[in-house]
């Protein structure tokens, strides 16, 4: 007989989990395990104490099972559940086993055989008895059956032929609000699914919990087992004479199972839609949790048929929640298997139910532990915004939307989440959210994650710009608003502008242009005549800029790329023509924006390069979008009013005005490098000369031109066109305009091929080195400096270095404080990262000899400068290996010559040089510079801690540059 158990506890549970899992562990079922563990995921298998209780942890499993045979079972557990023995009846059996003494633990053998005997005779009378009653309710159902084909009215017939069943207790989902995680046996200790007991281990659980107990929805309202009525099945009856009870005790031979739950759904067929319904909304909880995690998704059809079409409100959000719970971590693609089910779930049940049932499921797990179930909350979100009641859409599914913006940690859920409310914003037709939505788009903007950031400019900020346009607040909100948000910035930010915030709000009105110029074409005098007939142009590829999605492309938001086409060929003919009156939409691009935007652009800090280039890329987009003629008749016009370049504008307020603004670099760059035609080369190169004269001329500062360098020359396109501008420059009659092109050549440098600086680059500076006067072979040496740093042509270096060694040597220049000052300098830069033998040859050994000629130098001020350059140079050079021969010849010794300087002009100094000598004649004492690892700073390697922090607190104590003194712990690249 099976054995009869106490309901299992959880602690139980948790306990044999422990046990199941380390016995697969230990013997190689690791996959079993890894699924064991999956389906049990709120216990750690690693801990015991996890498990909760106070006791050690048991032998393992195959221990208590080679131990079992030594603890003898007593007559209580023989009894079979579905005998139905209570407990009073099965006490009056054994007399015998409640009274023995505490000492015997177990019963004679006679006894025992006895008690087994009489266990067997009651279970086989029972066994009958039921077998009887069974037959008894099929006759019954048959001439129910019968009287329905008759067409009798019998409303009460189930509940008075089934006295067998009714008194069957049941156990209902309503009896908990709990679901039932389809991940884990133990969570919600599965109070609302019917318990699949086996036969062999039925136990004698409380009644509701019956194996035998049978849904009361089959009473109420499931057709019987029998065949349909219309086609009732007639079976052949033996002639024969044998009592019923014979022949129910010669059938109990045939091992049914008609008592447990599966039994029950088993020997019942379905014979109507709504009884497979009922079945499946019965057996699917049970099925779920037993196919492994990997295949769930194959269950997602059934579960969303059951869920659309079953009766019974309680079971279909059970069907749901196992739905959501499905998978413990659903990658992309069951995400996706997911929600194209809750799509088709909604269209098929209408929007009351999918407020009713989904939603729900998707509120519970907002908050879940797993990222991948909130990604699936976000992403349902977006999904279903289509299938819902508006109010709530613009109501509680954009306030899941805020909430999980705000407080989700992670990266994708955001994402999925800005994606959604995109999506939401497609829908949403309640003007009161405006203002909701413009705060979730500058918290979406301002988001650390660049993942966001860049689904909001591909998703949300277009779908947002689309309603604001419908809105009428484009131009007169959304865009002015976040031009008056720069212009904050730039007042606020007079001792530290935050470039962070400028780049998020450009950025955000540089994808907003493809909706403002859609919105003046559709608002366009013409927009009437607009009609497709005929032969439609073709729109140029490169007509507009790429998009960053589909929702920022002109053509999507007007609707086709045919209407676009004809709409632009009248927008052209419009501006050449009939010109803007009457256009109201164009004529604030013109007379509001553009002016606003230029006047911001002239309060930018021209030195900072990440500001000019995104406000380059953002006139780039603007003038390209709206096309040539507008750029053209529109924004160069404006530029050049404010520019006003000619040789009258040569004095002092014009080289401190507008020409050393980011107005020049911006126009440059963002303007009329727009179109690429002859023209408009020969403009760039024109505006750039102008600008280099009037500069030079006006000896004003030159950051506006090295600016407009800076960003021409990141592009290998512009190079020639730089070189003929500097050209110009090199044989410009003022001294002045040639030592601005020799101070430009440096910039170029770094960018330019190695070709071009060997037939256009050193040939400029060659000319330049032997110009008469002084000034402007000062300022090449910059230049040469950095052709030595990035150039690997040994014949490029030669004569570079034969130059620079002309400067150094050459008598006419002994006095040249300046000369020397900017060799130094240059040294300084480009000597850690200038070609070693180069360095070792060239730059050390000089440097060594200024220091021994700045000994001599009588002026104080000159000796302190130059002694001031030496030290940031030696700084610098000190993170280099150098050779011991080299150190002992020139490097140490310029060092002496230069604390010597510094003794007595910059104590401060000489500090710091004493320990940098005395560290360096250490480790020529040690022979440790010839080793290749010893190739670490030799300033920046002292050991010595309290070295060390003195020689860091008299550094952060000095006035030296900046910039070079960052390169004392410079690693030689």
């Amino acid at each position: 007989s099976p054995e009869i158990q106490e309901p299992i506890k959880p602690l139980e549970k948790r306990a044999l989990n422990f046990l199941v899992n380390e016995f697969l562990l230990k013997n190689n079922y690791k996959l079993t395990s890894i699924t064991f563990s999956d389906e049990n995921d709120d216990q750690d298998f690693e801990l015991w104490d996890d498990v909760g209780l106070n006791i050690p942890k048991p032998p393992d499993l195959l221990q208590l099972y080679r131990d079992f045979g030594n603890h003898q079972v007593t007559g209580k557990d023989l009894v079979d559940v579905a005998s139905g023995v209570e407990e009073d009846e099965l006490e009056a059996l054994t007399p015998i086993i409640s009274n023995l003494p505490p000492t015997l633990e177990t019963p004679q053998p006679a006894e025992n055989s006895m008690l087994v005997q009489k266990l067997e005779d009651k279970i086989s009378l029972l066994n009958s008895e039921k077998w009887s009653l069974m037959e008894q309710i099929r006759r019954l159902k048959s001439e129910m059956d019968f009287l329905k084909n008759e067409h009798f009215a019998i409303p009460a017939v189930c509940d008075s032929v089934q006295p067998p069943l009714d008194q069957l207790p049941h156990k209902d989902s309503e009896d908990s609000g709990q679901h039932p995680d389809v991940n884990s046996s133990d969570k919600g200790k599965n109070t609302d699914i019917h318990l699949s007991i086996s036969d062999e281990a039925d136990s004698t659980i409380p009644k509701e919990n019956s194996p035998d107990s049978f849904p009361r929805r089959e009473r109420e309202g499931m057709p019987p087992s029998s065949p349909s009525s219309k086609n009732t099945v007639h079976f052949d009856k033996p002639n024969r004479k044998l009592s019923p009870a014979f022949h129910q005790a010669l059938l109990s031979f045939c091992r049914m199972s008609a008592d447990s739950r599966l039994g029950y759904e088993v020997s019942r067929i379905a014979d109507s839609e709504k009884s497979v319904m009922l079945m499946l909304g019965r057996c699917l909880p049970h099925i779920v949790p037993n196919v492994l995690l990997a295949k769930r998704e194959e269950l997602i059809p059934l579960i969303l048929c059951t869920a659309c079409l079953h009766p019974e409100p309680k079971e279909r959000d059970q069907l749901l929640h196992i739905l959501f719970n499905l998978i413990k971590r659903p990658d992309d693609e069951q995400r996706q298997m997911i929600l194209t089910g809750c799509v088709a779930f909604a269209r098929h049940v209408g929007p009351t139910r999918v407020e009713a049932e989904l939603l729900p499921q998707c509120w519970e797990q907002i908050n879940h532990k797993y990222p991948e179930r909130r990604l699936l909350v976000a992403e349902s979100c977006g999904a279903l915004a289509p299938y819902l009641p508006k109010e709530i859409r613009s109501s509680l599914v954009l306030s899941m939307l805020q909430q999980m913006l705000m407080e989700d940690k992670a990266d994708l859920v955001r994402e999925a989440v800005i994606k959604s409310l995109g999506i939401i914003m497609g829908y949403i037709d309640d003007p009161d959210k405006y203002h909701q939505g413009f705060e979730l788009l500058l918290s979406a903007l301002g988001d650390p994650s660049e993942r966001v950031v860049s689904a909001t400019h591909q998703v949300f900020l277009p779908a947002y710009a689309a309603w604001t346009t419908e809105l009428g607040n484009l131009q007169s909100h959304l865009i002015l608003t976040l031009l008056n948000k720069i212009e904050k910035l730039l007042r606020e930010g007079e001792h530290g502008l935050d470039e962070h915030k400028l780049h998020m709000y450009l950025s955000a009105l540089q994808s907003l242009i493809p909706s403002l110029f859609a919105l003046v074409l559709q608002n366009a005098p013409f927009s009437s005549k607009a009609k497709l007939h005929g032969e439609v142009p073709q729109i140029e590829v490169t007509r507009f800029p790429r998009p960053m999605s589909p929702l920022q492309d002109v053509s999507t938001i007007i609707g086709s790329r045919e209407q676009l086409a004809v709409l632009l060929q009248l927008y052209d003919y419009q501006l050449e023509q009939e010109g803007t009156t009457g256009w109201e939409s164009l004529l604030w691009v013109v007379n509001q924006l553009l002016p606003q935007l230029i006047e911001i652009v002239g309060k930018i800090n021209v030195t900072s390069t990440a500001c000019v280039h995104e406000f380059s890329r953002f006139f780039w987009r603007l003038c390209r979008t709206f096309g040539k003629i507008f750029t053209n008749t529109k924004v160069k016009p404006q530029f050049q009013e404010i520019l006003r370049l000619s040789e009258e504008n040569i004095d002092s307020s014009a080289g401190n005005g507008v020409l050393t603004k980011a107005t020049v670099p911006i126009y440059a760059t963002g303007v009329l490098t727009c179109y690429i035609q002859e023209e408009d080369r020969k403009l760039l190169v024109g505006f750039l000369e102008d600008v280099m004269t009037l500069l030079s001329l006006s000896h004003a500062p030159l950051d506006s031109l090295k600016a407009s360098f800076v960003e021409l020359g990141a592009n290998p396109a512009y190079h020639e066109l730089l070189l003929t501008v500097l050209w110009y420059g090199v044989v410009h009659t003022s001294a002045l305009v040639r030592c601005t092109a020799a101070r430009m050549f440096e910039l170029l440098v770094n960018g330019v091929n190695e070709t071009l600086v060997a037939q256009r680059v050193v040939p400029a500076l060659i000319t330049l080195s032997s110009d008469p006067e002084i000034s402007v072979r000062i300022a090449t040496i910059p230049a040469f400096g950095t052709i030595m740093e990035t150039v690997i042509q040994r014949e490029l270096l030669e004569r570079v270095k034969m130059q620079l060694a002309s400067f150094l040597e050459d008598p006419q220049y002994q006095d040249q404080h300046s000369l020397h000052t900017e060799i130094i300098k240059t040294f300084g830069r480009v000597g850690p990262n200038a070609e070693p033998r180069f360095r070792d040859e060239f730059v050390i050994p000089h440097l060594h000899k200024l220091a021994l000629v700045n000994n001599l130098q009588i002026v104080d001020s000159k000796r302190l400068d130059i002694a001031t350059h030496l030290f940031e140079a030696y700084s610098a050079l000190s993170c280099c290996f150098i050779s011991e021969d080299l150190m002992v010849n020139h490097f140490l010794p310029g060092l002496r010559c230069l604390r010597t300087d510094m003794e007595h002009l910059s104590p401060e100094h000489e500090v710091i040089l004493s320990s940098m000598i005395k560290e360096c004649e250490q480790k020529v004492e040690n022979k440790t510079v010839q080793e290749p690892q010893g190739s670490m700073s030799i300033a920046a390697s002292l050991v010595s801690e309290d070295t060390k922090t003195k020689f860091l607190n008299k550094m952060g104590q000095l006035t030296t540059s900046g910039a070079m003194l960052a390169n004392v712990f410079q690693r030689k690249k």
